[in-house]
């Protein structure tokens, strides 16, 4: 999965407008137009499309933990560079208030199983013997769940 594609999955899931988009990243200190956005929800094809950068949806993320859960206090963290699909999966978990048990229901939601054993391996730090890296077809299913389950 691209940026791109997240960020328009989570458009629809989350019913955010475009306006509400670029004040997710204020929010998160950054700064976006308007343009920037419409260009990165154009499909592939499309003329004008833009590809979304892992530095812009990592502050794009922490835009949306300020926004649904509140402002650290201090210094706000620094967007990554390079983004995985286990630092998206974490960022959403943190912005959404999921504990193990909501994203197991998400994910039968989406038809599709998993253990709390599986899914604590996609939030452990790399180097941990039981960290396991979350494939595109996790995260996909993540968001078609939390689409069924916010916007039956």
């Amino acid at each position: 999965m691209n940026n791109n594609d997240i960020l328009r999955r989570l458009r629809y899931t989350l019913d955010l407008k475009e306006l509400e988009i670029v004040d997710i990243f204020s929010s998160a200190e950054a700064s976006a137009t308007q343009e920037q956005v419409n260009a990165w929800l154009k499909k592939e094809d499309s003329a004008g499309y833009v590809e979304m950068l892992d530095i812009e949806m990592a502050t794009f993320l922490n835009g949306l933990i300020n926004v649904k859960r509140g402002k650290r206090e201090g210094q706000q963290p620094e967007p990554e560079k390079r983004l995985t699909n286990n630092a998206i999966f974490m960022k959403l978990r943190i912005a959404l208030n999921l504990q193990a048990d909501d994203i197991l229901t998400i994910m039968q939601q989406a038809e599709f199983n998993l253990s709390k054993h599986e899914l604590s391996s996609f939030f452990r730090k790399p180097g941990n013997r039981h960290y396991c890296e979350c494939k595109d077809q996790i995260l996909r299913n993540f968001l078609m769940g939390l689409q069924k389950q916010l916007r039956p």
